[in-house]
């Protein structure tokens, strides 16, 4: 999946998404905390194309996934649809397009939800640039809107501010691109650059204070950097692993903090914490829990109890482990659990 997916809906349950072959599966905690349910189908019967879906969750909980479909030799299109709560069956998959009217799987669609609870998807074009279509209020879509770009590589990252305001971020073989709305419900413009080249597949984006979020990615030199718009991209740590970090704010000790986690080389779970916004103050990565196969992937979220929660995917055999922080000093997590 192209996004948290591990989220917390708005009745407090965690919910995990899984791109299949052919599906969107989800698998929801049965109350806060408490045992989880098997694997169910996303979306109803409709199939999917392989490759990864998105996932995205505005700030009422309501989680908005958007994958391609085969649509005739040579054609796909794109759909979507919203899981408004864990325990309920999210809405059958709504087709909503091509960015550019007809034509094959161009690229991996972002999901963003802004302040009046509509979806943004954005998908790199054939012509490699980023095109964006956005859901009206009262249903139904408003016609695709290109934003320009060129060059533009498979992966987007898009994240919505605490103020509702979408940013869409991209990478090319030598910079990172951004976009960003200046005002609610208006298209994004193109901003500022990096120029500097990502590792293609290490984008992850993370809303870290009021006005501003954070894009994580892994240079050249594999260098985890952070990059806020306004300010040049700073070295973090060296990557733990070769795939993106997972990324999520909660309070450690009293302290807002930013927390990572990736896979890393000898498979384990790598963690490195540090101050939000503040690099300079320096992390570093522990590891924890058994060796992982290469498929695995890791995600991170705050649960109910405001109490930070890591889990693993294996999209090869679906097997999902869970921890928690302890409540003690530091970030001290408990055993791994297979649920």
């Amino acid at each position: 999946m192209n996004g948290d997916w591990l989220l917390r809906g708005r009745d407090g349950r965690l919910t995990v998404y899984l791109k299949s072959d052919d599906a969107v599966l989800c698998r929801a905690e049965t109350a806060p905390g408490g045992p989880w349910e098997p694997f169910r189908r996303a979306g109803g019967d409709l199939g999917l194309r392989q490759g990864p879906a998105a996932v995205g969750q505005g700030a009422d909980g309501y989680a908005h996934l958007a994958a391609w479909r085969q649509a005739g030799s040579g054609e796909s299109r794109l759909v979507h649809c919203t899981h408004f709560r864990p325990l309920l069956a999210p809405l059958d998959w709504s087709p909503v397009g091509h960015p550019n009217g007809k034509g094959d799987r161009t690229g991996t669609p972002a999901v963003a939800v802004d302040d009046r609870r509509r979806a943004y998807v954005f998908v790199r074009n054939a012509g490699g640039g980023v095109s964006l279509l956005v859901q009206k209020e009262r249903g139904g879509w408003y016609p695709w809107r290109d934003l320009k770009g060129s060059g533009v590589q498979d992966q987007l990252v898009a994240v919505s501010r605490e103020s509702g305001l979408v940013e869409v971020y991209a990478s090319t073989p030598d910079r990172i691109l951004h976009w960003c709305q200046e005002e609610p419900g208006r298209t994004p413009t193109s901003g500022e650059t990096a120029d500097v080249a990502a590792r293609p597949g290490t984008l992850r984006g993370l809303r870290t204070s009021a006005e501003r979020t954070t894009l994580f990615f892994t240079d050249q030199e594999g260098e985890l950097c952070a990059w806020r718009p306004g300010g040049k991209p700073v070295p973090l740590l060296r990557a733990a692993g070769p795939g993106p970090v997972a990324a999520v704010r909660c309070e450690i000790d009293g302290h807002d903090c930013t927390v990572l986690a990736q896979r890393s080389a000898s498979g384990r779970v790598a963690f490195a914490a540090y101050p939000t916004e503040q690099e300079q103050a320096g992390a570093w990565w522990t590891e924890s829990g058994p060796p992982l196969p290469s498929t695995a992937e890791v995600a991170l979220a705050v649960d109910a109890q405001g109490t930070l929660v890591a889990a693993t995917l294996d999209p090869a055999t679906a097997t999902l482990r869970v921890t928690r922080r302890k409540e003690e000093a530091g970030l001290a997590l408990e055993g791994w659990r297979e649920v």
